[in-house]
């Protein structure tokens, strides 16, 4: 008998390597989706509370990129790069991040946007190449956190510019 017949949840193979964080905004999922599709949205909410971000490339399609710096709230610059894997508008995206375009340390990231009555559950599933890249993630760089983070900005943005924007 299996793990779901059980009356368990079965355990994602990627379990280990996997750091998950989700929120819900009060905004419908195509606005949420469209805070992504272009550089002047994701500059105004994109990374943890303090950082900023200075876009170098962006082009939002499969097989684009997004080359850019975040700079920290201690003045540190992290060198960052985005190639979007799959886009179905509006409900995923899945994207490989890492440092630079052929970093063997790069991971998987997908976020599903789901309806939630009037508002959108959103969820960022992360998959490291290793459980210790994700365990080093989330010690060193505080990753669960700053996921949460980077939702909470995209809530803030998403409810207060673009919502206004889209109703005046």
């Amino acid at each position: 008998m299996s793990a779901t017949e059980r009356g368990t949840p079965a355990r994602s193979a990627t379990a280990d390597r996997e750091i998950v964080v989700s929120r819900t905004i009060d905004a419908p999922p195509e606005l949420v989706f469209e805070a992504f599709t272009q550089v002047r949205h994701l500059s105004r909410w994109w990374g943890p509370e303090g950082f900023t971000t200075t876009t170098r490339a962006f082009e939002f399609r499969v097989g684009g990129v997004w080359d850019f710096v975040m700079h920290g709230p201690d003045g540190t610059d992290y060198q960052e790069w985005i190639t979007w894997t799959e886009l179905a508008p509006p409900e995923r995206i899945a994207m490989l991040h890492g440092e630079t375009r052929d970093d063997p340390n790069a991971f998987e990231s997908v976020l599903r946007f789901e309806p939630d009555g009037a508002a959108t559950r959103i969820e960022m599933r992360t998959v490291f190449p290793t459980k210790e890249q994700r365990d080093e993630a989330a010690e060193k760089y505080h990753a669960v956190e700053a996921g949460r983070q980077t939702l909470g900005n995209l809530a803030a943005y998403v409810t207060g510019t673009v919502r206004k924007g889209a109703e005046g």
